[in-house]
């Protein structure tokens, strides 16, 4: 079986990560078993590069479509046309996309044309947000996918509310939570620790860079206003996002505790998580893993896709006025943010799931085209 999988964002590489290991030690007990990994250069981060790839052990690109830059449109149409060329140049059985990035669209509708199988490894997430460009991308991926890997109940509700039949639908759990279980004892202590003589629990971080928080210069300078002001004197690390980063900079934020620093690596941010009083963010992926690491965690957002780090994990749903920062910040002092448990088959098990999963589908495929052919 010859798999190809699909990598544009540096989330994406957390989530095919696994996927690849999971692969390997399938070659390594003599299943005839491929893969080809596909970077579509839709972002480019320092981060992911070099180290980033060493860190999480994932091979180097077997193609990079250098396809970033450009207005939405522009990038989709970008990679569309170079991983057309390369899907024709290298025919697989399957294309296995992740997440709900502008490569996981558009290389999920190349395929198709193709006629190639796909498998969407986090189907069935919805925010019900059409405003996100994200949310697009996961319905139209979702509309023309085959095989759907699932992180949660509410993902395959999701996907049986749109006609997805049962027998196509697969309750794996969560590759990124894979991916930070097994690097968990290998968090790297960044510069910044001793820089700033932090100490456990006693730091907040901070992330932000969706439109809704940042986008408005005037609501984002008084949403910093108020968690500097309720933040009870913690120092606030923030790794800024460049986009972010001009903004706040336009701006002229600062704070003697608001430390806004460079990107950090995958092991390094890690580290800083674990060891936080809490987690402010506007980010997805980042409330999962401080679910699991039971770090308490305000997400600045009206909605989510990931509603089962609220409803069993560590995370709330603060909403993007700066007003709800007070009461959530007076919640944390006084020790009654809600403590979170295990989420189901959040184990480190996902891509083991999944790789098992494609190699009984091929070979039912495989069992079907013979006796057609009888």
């Amino acid at each position: 079986m010859k798999i190809t999988i699909i990598a544009g964002a540096r989330p994406n590489f957390m989530k095919i990560a696994p996927i690849i290991e999971a692969i390997k030690k399938k070659q390594s007990e003599g299943v005839d078993i491929q893969y080809r990994l596909i970077h579509t250069g839709q972002h480019y981060d320092k981060k992911m590069s070099g180290d980033f790839f060493e860190q999480l052990g994932i091979p180097e690109p077997d193609a990079n479509l250098e396809a970033g830059g450009g207005t939405q449109a522009e990038q989709t149409a970008a990679i569309m046309i170079r991983f057309e060329r390369d899907l024709l140049e290298n025919p697989t059985d399957l294309v296995l996309v992740v997440g709900d990035v502008t490569s996981t669209m558009a290389c999920a509708i190349t395929a198709q044309k193709l006629q190639v199988k796909v498998a969407h490894v986090e189907a069935g997430i919805r925010s019900g947000d059409w405003t996100m460009p994200e949310e697009i991308n996961r319905l139209v991926t979702d509309s023309i996918t085959n095989y759907f890997f699932t992180t949660s109940e509410k993902a395959n509700e999701n996907l049986r509310k749109n006609d997805i039949e049962e027998g196509r639908i697969f309750f794996v759990g969560n590759t990124m939570i894979d991916t930070l279980l097994k690097h968990r004892s290998n968090f790297r202590k960044p510069r910044v620790w001793d820089e700033l003589r932090l100490s456990e629990r006693a730091y907040i971080v901070m992330t932000l860079h969706r439109p809704a928080n940042v986008d408005e210069e005037g609501k984002l300078r008084v949403l910093m206003d108020e968690i500097i002001q309720h933040s009870q004197g913690m120092p606030l690390v923030f790794p800024v996002h460049p986009r972010t980063a001009k903004i706040l900079q336009k701006l002229g934020v600062s704070h003697p505790r608001l430390h806004m620093i460079e990107p950090l690596s995958y092991l390094e941010f890690n580290y800083l998580v674990e060891r936080a009083k809490a987690v402010v963010t506007d980010s997805g992926g980042i409330t999962e893993e401080a679910s699991v690491m039971r770090i308490p965690c305000m997400t600045l957002r009206d909605n989510t896709e990931r509603p089962e780090t609220t409803t069993m994990g560590t995370n709330e749903l603060i909403g993007t006025r700066p007003k709800a920062i007070r009461p959530a910040m007076e919640r944390l002092f006084a020790g009654k943010w809600k403590q979170g448990g295990d989420i189901p088959l959040w184990d480190g098990r996902a891509a083991e799931r999944i790789v098992s999963r494609l190699l009984i589908e091929f070979q039912n495929t495989e069992a079907s085209a013979a006796t057609a052919a009888v």
